[in-house]
């Protein structure tokens, strides 16, 4: 009989494989590492991986992640689910050919009726060759797209490239605070280097697992968009760990990941907008509550012993800075001073040309 783990178990396993029980030491664990160790940064918007790595790393610095964007240690793309992730440019090389299948599919399923009647094929040729020379603004990009195809959407046919080749985004796209024109490049051109196919999916399922497990084989697919994964864990059987789940679903693992205690102590986290940690799951209740599932996804969470707690916002007037918490339940003293020294750090972080920082906590009146 497998081992039974309840949602507890799997909060404290999940927590630890994603340096969110405690920061790491940046000076023997750097910001390209715990890139690599959780397969990635979800990245729509330039800022929030900065404040991924601010919650995993101690002594985490805006230069540090800058830096590995501009020598092209990271790279910027649209990868997991169809949607841009920052990941070290080692895995890009081969988790791009693994996703592609997936990334077509996402492209039919965005543009495809909007495209109706373009050849992808020459869509992507057309692309290629405008791009061959170096990158373009996805503007530029448009124009020339649609002086070939002018009686279709210049946004669909720009955005379909993102599907089509494997192209990425590269700097000034992605650093902190940036904001302008999006730019595109082919992948191989940026960083001087070929694409890597032929890895196997099981490489990306421990990769997975050592980040997020442990999860069911619904749980990987969510998170990587990929389907018809059960055969590939099924033959990876032998080499894993297998648990039952609260509802008898059956959840597999790396043998020589960290499972804490469930007792061990989870400290107040201020969670950047789209963090993985609490999208990465076809079942999120590991994290996430019934009074917070409707919100995760579209507001930056607040961790409270371990679970979304509230979500918080961040604004700027002036000369002051001000993070607003709105929690779904009181805390006890403990958890209100820990939440606000955390809040004080991130503030620090975020806007530290601030002449004064506000720090507020607001709680509904009557919650427990």
């Amino acid at each position: 009989m497998h081992q039974r783990l309840d949602g507890r178990r799997l909060n404290r396993a999940t927590l630890a494989r994603q340096h969110l029980l405690g920061r790491v030491d940046g000076a023997e664990r750097r910001p390209l590492d715990v890139v690599r160790d959780v397969v990635g940064l979800q990245g729509q918007d330039p800022d929030p991986p900065y404040l991924m790595l601010w919650n995993r790393i101690e002594g985490f610095t805006v230069e540090q992640l800058t830096a590995l964007q501009l020598d092209r240690s990271v790279v910027r793309a649209t990868l997991f689910r169809g949607t841009l992730h920052l990941v070290a440019t080692d895995d890009y090389l081969w988790l791009r050919p693994m996703l592609q299948p997936m990334l077509e599919r996402w492209q039919r399923g965005a543009w495809g009726k909007t495209l109706e009647g373009v050849d992808v094929d020459e869509l992507a040729k057309a692309a290629a060759d405008l791009l061959d020379d170096g990158r373009l603004t996805r503007p530029r990009l448009s124009r020339a797209l649609a002086a070939r195809w002018p009686e279709y959407s210049p946004t669909a046919l720009a955005r379909s490239v993102q599907g089509l080749l494997p192209v990425v985004h590269p700097p000034p796209d992605g650093l902190w605070h940036r904001h302008g024109p999006a730019h595109v490049a082919l992948a191989h051109t940026w960083l001087g280097r070929p694409l890597s196919p032929g890895v196997p999916p099981s490489t990306l399922v421990r990769r997975y697992l050592a980040a997020f497990g442990p999860a069911t084989v619904k749980d990987v697919q969510a998170w990587s968009g990929l389907t018809r994964l059960r055969e590939v864990v099924e033959a990876m059987r032998p080499y894993l760990v297998t648990f039952t789940g609260e509802h008898g679903e059956e959840l597999f693992d790396v043998p020589d990941a960290p499972r804490p205690d469930p007792e061990t102590p989870a400290p107040a986290r201020l969670l950047a907008p789209l963090d993985n940690v609490v999208l990465a799951y076809a079942d999120r209740s590991r994290l996430v509550g019934p009074d917070a599932a409707a919100r995760v996804g579209w507001e930056a969470a607040v961790l409270i012993d371990g679970e979304v707690g509230g979500f918080w916002t961040m604004s700027q007037d002036d000369d002051a800075a001000t993070l607003t918490a709105d929690l779904l339940r009181s805390l006890t003293g403990d958890q209100e001073a820990e939440l606000e020294a955390e809040a004080a750090g991130l503030l620090a972080f975020a806007a530290p040309e601030a002449g004064r920082r506000d720090v507020r906590l607001r709680i509904p009146a009557g919650r427990a």
